[in-house]
């Protein structure tokens, strides 16, 4: 064995040089790298889902330019940042996922379908480029080898052009509409125009999802089904040890394997912690004998979600009041998921679970004043167990078109081709002195993603139980 020296290494002392003004090692690294095939992430059917999107945009506005920006992840901490993931307008006009990229699309004063669509992304440096090993971002060296520009061309089927050319082409389309995604320096540098028309067009526009778009959501749905299985599995070994970050980490797991991740902080709530709408803290412990919330979606490859709630019995069985709590928020989430059907207002669905929650509490003498005072505008008394909504849309953005206005949105009649979840809760808090101690500390979630179709709805997420014996039996099989 060679004995340790004492002596100082070679250079010590020196400043190390730097390695781009070195240029023995500048040759040395650039060569002897053998060409690397890397494939295009790009899931089937996205590029021509990203063009009929593209022209369904410019149809709504009309002749002018708007620059859509796919942005980039966020400082985490000093030189360390969050996982990227892609503005989902920017995804949804072009299929792609490049942090940074930025699209400029243009449509002239003829047929709607005449439009130029040019990508501009930073291509990757590759071996011979000083960035190969200087480049933190993309330099093949440190990130991987990736697709270039002569690549996302052949795949999406529109003309791309290094992120090197933007700024000439800006300087030609100034006072262009910038979708809320456009990094703020790009808008500003440019003169372009942040758009609330153009954002709520997009949002509108993503409303009624095609062909692919539902795919892409059966995909989530079915992988998020499966992910139940899985954390309800380990629910055992949560409550041994590792509590609600172990079940957490299961299912970000599961979703990471499966597809892009989750499509939403996970929420899972033991006990009392169920009754917190947004629990994503998940740093308690699994009770055996108290309900456990699981909010949980997973988002494709394609960056479509999920979004399903059930709450559990970790043993397997309710308590009676337990199941009480469960049996009148099914009660509510049926009344809500006979609402959904074309031509039906978007916020039906709510104002039936809503009545169904009101009359529950009334009848259990929770409610100070009538039922119908309570739905009433001027009440809304009920709502101090149930204070969120009864669902949302669905797709890229786990609460998707979120711009859209009230009559586009919660005014507007249902279509075919919408997916929106329905779910009431009743949240009882273990402080809320309203309540009988035997109900104190309650939290139930049930959440279903739902299609609207031609002559009604199918319900995406229905493969898992809903009532309160449905579900007892399907943990009891899983432990």
């Amino acid at each position: 064995m060679t004995e340790p020296t004492t002596s100082r290494p070679p250079y010590a002392g020196t400043r190390p040089p730097r390695l781009t003004e070195v240029s023995a090692f500048t040759t040395a690294i650039g060569t002897g790298w053998a060409e690397v095939d890397t494939p295009v992430p790009l899931p089937p059917g996205a590029a021509e889902a990203a063009a009929d999107h593209r022209a369904r945009l410019v149809a709504r506005l009309g002749p002018g330019t708007v620059v859509a920006g796919a942005g980039r992840a966020p400082v985490r901490s000093n030189d360390t940042a969050y996982d990227y993931r892609a503005d989902s307008d920017f995804v949804w006009l072009t299929g792609c996922a490049v942090e940074d990229a930025v699209l400029v699309l243009t449509a002239g004063r003829g047929d709607p379908q005449d439009h130029a669509a040019t990508l501009y992304l930073p291509p990757p440096a590759r071996p011979g480029e000083t960035g190969f090993f200087a480049d933190a971002a993309h330099g093949e060296l440190w990130v991987g080898p990736a697709p270039g520009v002569a690549d996302w061309a052949r795949a999406l089927g529109v003309e791309v052009r290094p992120l090197a050319d933007l700024d000439a082409a800006l300087s030609r389309v100034a006072g262009a509409g910038a979708t809320p995604g456009t990094e703020p320096d790009l808008v500003r540098r440019h003169g372009l125009k942040a758009d609330p028309e153009l954002a709520t067009a997009l949002s509108d526009l993503r409303m009624v999802k095609d062909a692919w778009e539902i795919e892409q959501l059966r995909q989530a749905v079915d992988h998020t089904v499966a992910g139940f299985a899985a954390v309800v599995g380990e629910i055992p070994t949560a409550v041994a040890a590792g509590g609600e970050r172990w079940l957490q980490g299961t299912f970000d797991r599961h979703a990471r394997t499966v597809g892009n991740g989750p499509g939403y902080a996970t929420i899972v709530g033991s006990g009392p912690h169920a009754a917190t709408l947004h629990w994503v803290r998940c740093d308690g412990p699994v009770l055996p004998d108290q309900p456990l919330l699981l909010d949980m979606g997973v988002e494709t490859r394609s960056l479509y979600t999920a979004d399903v709630t059930r709450t559990v019995p970790p043993g397997g069985r309710f308590t009676e009041a337990q199941r009480r709590v469960h049996d009148l928020v099914e009660a509510a989430h049926l009344a809500g998921l006979a609402q959904v059907a074309p031509g039906r207002t978007y916020a039906d669905f709510h104002f039936a679970a809503m009545e169904a929650v009101a009359r529950g509490l009334h009848d259990w003498g929770l409610l100070p004043v009538s039922v119908d005072e309570a739905l009433s505008p001027a009440g809304q008394q009920h709502r101090r167990y149930l204070v969120c909504g009864i669902g949302h849309h669905l797709g890229l953005d786990v609460h998707d078109c979120a711009r859209s206005g009230y009559e586009a949105y919660q005014g507007a009649p249902l279509a075919p081709g919408m997916v929106l979840t329905v779910e009431p809760g009743l949240y009882f808090h273990p402080h809320d002195l309203t309540l009988p101690p035997e109900l104190r500390g309650i939290g139930v979630r049930l959440e279903d993603d739902l299609l609207v179709t031609e002559d009604g709805a199918e319900v995406l997420s229905g493969a898992l139980p809903i009532s309160a014996g449905g579900v007892e039996e399907w943990v009891r099989g899983l432990l």
